[in-house]
């Protein structure tokens, strides 16, 4: 839409300009423009220049608005194909931290209802089974003051390899023998800081109520969670060893059989196979983020070879007769082409870093701009990713500056050169 503002903008301002000019002034020609020495030539820098730099440096700092408008569209050109790569990295992001280093079990096991620790005997058990650990869950409401929020409360081993608790800088948090650990976004919701307390209200079995200390909290991607130790947790709810489910380690020969039988144990409400869902995950999401990064660097291209393009052709019209000139007194074909497109790779090449900040501020915003309470997106980018938006943005800038070099190629001398008064 801000594109579309501008277009508007600067072409009613263009034909408004020209509809005021008197028709005779209007049929003058252009005056010679001002010259006067850049800032490189103040400096005293200009013998290590040749003259064809002194040459683009000029034109550039003549125009300086011109220069920085075309800079800055080149710019959201770079800032759109890092918005698109952001958006993969991010996914990915998750994908690794979710399934590789927090979720390490290969099977989730759910049981009906809490069974005694026989039931995680049986479960450990299995053929196939490497290792397991237990959790035990129970639906809770959290209060604070007057905020509350209901949710499951989740019972871990402190020394739980298969689902771990880690920030989303990939650091470990150790759970502690009293007290609970919120979710970055459940705190928010409720308003409580770690050292405060919270009131926790069972809604199942004989409904305990008590007062628990926030030990700490973690920045997680997805849902609003607590948890605590497994131990804590029973004697909290006064029962003994009890478990809800187990995380499995499991040998890949073993799985087809393992999940058969798993079907077949009346006990055991749902079974969730790491794999599977990381596989469906990227399924799902893996096709969406393809299309949305093709329309993405469509999109850069276009913006950057139009930018690019179009600065160039408006460059070649108002400088046909000095270029030419040069062809006249002696300067090659190169070396003019030279000229023209060294001013565009200047503005390139000022563009880029510029649109990698903007396309990180953007990504910023809109990172911020999709946390909800059931899903975060981290701010995660591959240094690949701006690499990758660089490089597609100069390889379109260089694409639209040599179809304009086909036309200094091409340039009539005798008709460029005739006098226009």
């Amino acid at each position: 839409m801000c594109f579309v503002f501008f277009a508007v903008a600067g072409t009613l301002r263009s034909v408004l300009a020209a509809a005021k000019l008197p028709p005779a002034e209007a049929m003058r020609p252009e005056p010679p423009a001002q010259f006067r020495k850049t800032i490189i030539e103040r400096l005293g820098l200009a013998a290590f220049l040749s003259a064809s730099a002194r040459m683009i440096l000029r034109q550039l700092e003549r125009r300086p608005l011109k220069t920085a408008l075309s800079s800055f569209g080149i710019a959201l050109a770079v800032a759109v194909m890092v918005l698109g790569r952001f958006s993969i990295d991010a996914i990915n992001y998750i994908m690794e931290h979710q399934f590789s280093i927090a979720q390490r079990q290969d099977i989730t096991v759910n049981l009906v209802e809490e069974s005694d620790y026989s039931a995680f005997h049986e479960l450990r058990n299995l053929p196939g089974v490497m290792h397991a650990e237990p959790f035990r869950q129970v639906p809770v409401r959290l209060r604070y003051r007057t905020l509350e929020k209901e949710l499951a409360l989740t019972g871990l081993s402190p020394d739980s390899e298969l689902f771990r608790i880690i920030n989303a800088d990939e650091k470990r948090i150790p759970l502690p023998p009293e007290g609970v650990i919120l979710s970055d976004k459940l705190a928010e919701i409720l308003h409580v800081q770690p050292g405060e307390e919270i009131r926790v209200e069972v809604l199942d079995g004989r409904r305990q109520t008590s007062l628990i200390r926030v030990t700490g909290t973690v920045s997680d991607f997805s849902g609003t969670n607590a948890y605590l130790s497994i131990d804590a947790l029973r004697q909290f709810l006064q029962e003994g060893p009890s478990i809800s489910g187990a995380y499995l380690q499991v040998d890949e020969n073993q799985m087809t059989n393992l999940y058969q039988q798993l079907k077949r144990t009346p006990r055991v409400a749902g079974v969730t196979i790491l794999k599977a869902a990381r596989e469906s995950f990227q399924k799902t999401v893996g096709d969406n983020m393809l299309m949305m990064n093709v329309f993405n660097i469509m999109f850069g291209c276009i913006i950057a070879i139009g930018v690019v393009y179009n600065t160039a052709r408006i460059s070649l019209s108002e400088r046909s007769r000095e270029l030419a000139t040069l062809r006249v007194i002696g300067f090659t074909r190169a070396e003019v082409s030279a000229i023209l497109l060294g001013e565009l790779a200047v503005v390139t090449l000022v563009a880029i870093p510029l649109g990698l900040f903007i396309g990180y501020g953007f990504s910023a915003i809109l990172s911020a701009a999709l946390e909800t309470e059931m899903y975060r997106i981290p701010l995660a980018f591959k240094p690949y990713s701006f690499g990758f938006s660089a490089v597609v943005v100069m390889l379109a800038a260089l694409v639209s500056g040599l179809i304009v070099r086909r036309k200094v190629d091409h340039f009539d001398l005798i008709a460029v050169l005739k006098s226009r008064d």
